[in-house]
């Protein structure tokens, strides 16, 4: 594969993104681009970095990508090619930053607490 591995990271999954130069092939998990992602919504939030830099059809990129779910996957993927553009030309940086697309977002499920049915729910209180 390639010689770089960029990470992106969105709630609980972890994407491993490879870029190099070729037809524009995406390949998600082994399975084809269309396949994995069925949504257009996703397909182009994947998109949207290469779209932004307009090098479109200029890459091919191989994601592994594991845990969370459809769109947490979508996004790590996004993150991970915005990186792995950055490591190609840093003039993308800036058009990139512009977007959002470089920030890692923190948000994650918060855990449950004990004494409690969820992470911030109560049980129903009776004061007799």
């Amino acid at each position: 594969m390639a010689d770089k591995i960029h990470i992106g990271r969105r709630k609980n999954a972890v994407a491993r993104v490879y870029l190099r130069s070729g037809k524009g092939n995406v390949t998600v998990n082994k399975r084809e681009f269309d396949k994995y992602f069925p949504l257009k919504t996703h397909r182009d939030d994947v998109m949207l970095p290469l779209t932004l830099t307009e090098t479109l059809g200029k890459y091919d990129i191989y994601a592994n990508v594991r845990g969370g779910g459809v769109s947490g996957q979508a996004e790590a993927i996004r993150l991970g090619i915005a990186r792995a553009l950055i490591a190609i030309n840093e003039e993308f940086r800036p058009t990139l930053k512009s977007e959002g697309l470089l920030t890692r977002d923190p948000r994650m499920v918060e855990r449950k607490k004990y004494g409690q049915p969820k992470a911030r729910k109560r049980f129903q209180f009776s004061k007799r």
